[in-house]
């Protein structure tokens, strides 16, 4: 095996880290986190409940950031003293010290890394995500509550807010849908790549003859509109239904026409909402999720413009992006990035960051090779 060079390592260890703080500007970062600051500490702020969770979310994740810049900036810098001490007293121990440190700065700098490459227009949004079962019966539907449990245990794992909006439950077992915010600057960015169709092979557990059964689920990600992004609904063009809220198997959990259902004629695009307690609440998270979804619409309608009038006619790289296989071997594959994992549990529970990653890589990777 061939000897490291260490001082080599280290150079390039100290290069890559200028060039993550090149794009996220620690400086900036310690302007913005005392601007935040002084927000978080006004008087006033929890008049406004909302505004004062997205002040001390970005808050928090301002100070996360800076902190992990600070320390990756103080633990490479470190390196070369930690080397020369080793040198000069030839002490094995110390040398196998340094080079543990090495293996570990290069992971968490890699990491780091990836939050560079979320470079796009609402990459810096919150997240609204909708799972819907596709083809497979019941076995779809239950694989659509696999993946919303799957992106609950995600967040959980990241410390992220997630809420909810709304869910359809099937007749049999499973969800028709399911619509969620996850209420994290950047995550629009990272769950993005999980946009898509999502495949699952198995032994049902709903076929009593034991068959094997391949059934889908479909992925839509989309960033949470905010004030500023001024899309304009007009009264004309929505329907709103309301009704009651019900339960798994029809069991009403709600004595009051509280859900609600907005139809956007021009688009058809149809939002429901029961999760809140009362129609006004859920007629606004219903016009929130609305307006994002037309947001992000009207951006593909441009993005296609653009790319007809370059003449490109590539298909879409959203399109059953992965696979999770429990049978007959055990084994979730990307077949985008050709990332794949031995353990589909393990994902299942929510441990799907080396996918998330390997995704913003590709996309870059795509982004970079058609410009």
């Amino acid at each position: 095996m061939a000897e490291r060079d260490i001082d080599a390592e280290i150079a390039e260890l100290s290069q890559t880290l200028d060039g993550v703080e090149q794009v996220l500007e620690p400086e900036k970062l310690r302007e913005q986190v005392a601007e935040l600051e002084d927000q978080a500490s006004a008087p006033d702020l929890w008049d406004d409940v909302e505004r004062a969770q997205k002040v001390t979310s970005r808050l928090s994740y301002a100070q996360a950031e800076l902190r992990k810049v600070d320390e990756l900036r103080r633990r490479v810098d470190d390196l070369p003293v930690m080397l020369e001490l080793g040198r000069d007293e030839g002490d094995a121990d110390a040398m196998a010290e340094v080079n543990q440190e090495i293996d570990e700065l290069r992971e968490l700098i890699s990491d780091l890394e990836i939050r560079t490459l979320l470079s796009g227009e609402y990459d810096e949004r919150e997240a609204v995500v909708t799972i819907r079962s596709g083809a497979g019966g019941v076995d779809a539907a239950d694989f659509a509550e696999m993946l919303l449990r799957m992106y609950m245990r995600w967040a959980e794992r990241n410390g992220y807010r997630a809420e909810v909006l709304d869910t359809s439950y099937a007749e049999e077992a499973g969800l028709k849908s399911a619509t969620f915010e996850i209420k994290e600057p950047f995550a629009y960015g990272k769950l993005s790549v999980e946009a898509g169709t999502h495949r699952l092979v198995r032994i049902s557990p709903f076929d009593n003859q034991g068959r094997r059964q391949t059934s889908f689920a479909a992925v839509e990600v989309v960033p949470l509109i905010e004030q500023t992004d001024h899309i304009d609904v007009p009264d004309t063009d929505i329907r709103v239904d309301v009704f009651r809220s019900s339960g798994p198997g029809g069991q009403s959990v709600n004595t009051t026409d509280s859900a609600v259902r907005i139809t956007h004629l021009p688009t058809g695009i149809v939002v429901s909402m029961q999760n809140e307690k009362s129609q006004i609440q859920n007629r606004a998270a219903a016009m929130r999720v609305l307006q994002s979804r037309l947001l992000i619409l009207q951006r593909q309608e441009e993005e296609a413009q653009k790319k007809e009038l370059a003449g490109d006619v590539k298909a879409s790289w959203g399109d059953q992006m992965r696979s999770y296989v429990l049978h007959p071997y055990q084994m979730v594959k990307d077949l985008r990035t050709e990332m794949e994992v031995g353990n589909p549990q393990a994902v299942l529970d929510g441990e799907i960051d080396r996918f998330i990653e390997a995704g913003i890589r590709w996309r870059k990777q795509q982004e970079t090779a058609s410009a």
